[in-house]
């Protein structure tokens, strides 16, 4: 089930994804509380979808699916090809940050380049959201934590980002945190350590790659978040990005004010955004 979070004539709520419609759940609240009580809605939501009857997606403006996340986490260094156009060596431990809840931004909103900064890159990712969560969670058990996944685009000031060792201040600026358009199942979803992910300037190609090739998969993510914190519906990875990024060109290709970036995910759909200088 596709699961959506839209806004159609001024009221925000959530919706099910069927074809070029989308099916209003009537649930009272955020996609969190969805999540949070799935196991009791998914029955009588599977049958509103079944009906079709629901509004076309063109109406509707997609919002970010999980609008303001409890937490938003994103991992670094964690496929081969990124690390090595890094100059960086394999990390022995997992390197995570944090992204601020207000850097989440609409799938196809214009993307923040922040006043007085000169620096913005692009990093394609797969975005886990938390379903059941938990704490101490092994590997082998990690997949029954999660609810779905999304596209996101790890926007990142560099300039900002390795100005200090930690990078939390560089990846958290407004609108920096891209999702959507919607949440794909697990159950729909399948294996996620098989997907292409691609991103494109403009057109261009610049990052191509397949889950398959993250050092630290999702469940061994989920097991090293989960010894520390109680992970908690609607929570949101960010599960690496590959090789390709603007900093790592010859010469630097950062982005600019009008392009556009696009960032797809077999299964999941792409989302869209053209850089805008805040004015």
């Amino acid at each position: 089930m596709k699961l959506c979070t839209f806004t159609h004539n001024g009221k925000t709520r959530t919706g099910i994804v069927v074809g070029d419609t989308v099916v209003e759940t009537g649930v009272p609240g955020t996609m969190i509380d969805v999540i949070r009580d799935w196991d009791a809605l998914k029955p009588g939501l599977e049958a509103k979808a079944a009906t079709g009857a629901g509004i076309a997606l063109t109406d509707v403006k997609l919002e970010a699916p999980v609008p303001r996340p409890g937490k938003i986490f994103a991992i670094g260094l964690n496929y081969a090809d990124h690390i090595a156009e890094s100059g960086l060596g394999t990390p022995e431990r997992q390197v995570w940050f944090t992204k601020a809840q207000t850097s989440v931004n609409a799938p196809y909103d214009p993307i923040l380049i922040a006043r007085g900064t000169m620096t913005p890159d692009y990093e394609a990712e797969l975005v886990a959201v938390i379903g059941a969560g938990g704490k101490h969670i092994a590997a082998a058990d990690a997949p029954a934590a999660i609810f779905g996944y999304t596209v996101g685009n790890d926007v990142t000031e560099r300039m900002w980002q390795h100005a200090v060792p930690q990078w939390s201040l560089g990846k958290s600026f407004d609108t920096h945190a891209p999702m959507g358009p919607w949440i794909v199942t697990a159950d729909e979803v399948g294996d996620p350590h098989a997907l292409g992910i691609r991103c494109y300037i403009n057109g261009e190609e610049r990052q191509s790659s397949n889950t398959s090739h993250l050092v630290y998969n999702v469940w061994q993510q989920i097991e090293h978040l989960s010894v520390g914190m109680t992970l908690e519906p609607g929570d949101c990875l960010f599960t690496g990005t590959p090789g390709g990024i603007g900093a790592a060109m010859d010469p630097r290709q950062f982005l600019k004010p009008g392009d556009v970036v696009r960032t797809e995910i077999d299964r999941l759909g792409h989302i869209e955004g053209t850089m805008l200088a805040e004015g």
